[in-house]
């Protein structure tokens, strides 16, 4: 099992989750965070920190398709270990509904 980043984070990117996570297995894109299962160590402690509850557990059902946006956006993005300022129109999205459709890039971060 890992966890995985889903469409809550995108416009959001609070990082609250990338101060606790203790193997770093966090990548930052122009707008949202992905994980990469394959560093994830399944640890959870990720998931409370996140304001938007945007990070779930693989095991929850539907959640293939975001599985593999953070497996391919992983590999391609920086890695971010140092939390940062939240956007400063986070909170307006947070709760937004179909966020990946309005404004999903696929464009890198700055990374640590």
């Amino acid at each position: 099992m890992t966890y995985v980043v889903v469409d809550a984070c995108i416009r959001c990117k609070y990082m609250d989750c990338v101060e606790v996570c203790p193997v770093d297995c966090f990548y930052e894109g122009d707008n949202m965070l992905v994980i990469n299962p394959n560093e994830c160590i399944d640890c959870g402690v990720c998931e409370p920190e996140c304001p938007a509850e945007a990070i779930l557990p693989d095991t929850e059902g539907g959640l293939e398709k975001w599985l593999e946006l953070n497996t391919t956006f992983s590999a391609q993005w920086p890695n971010i270990t140092r939390k940062r300022d939240a956007p400063a129109d986070a909170d307006a999205h947070k709760g937004e509904d179909g966020k990946y459709d309005k404004y999903f890039s696929p464009d890198p971060g700055q990374g640590d």
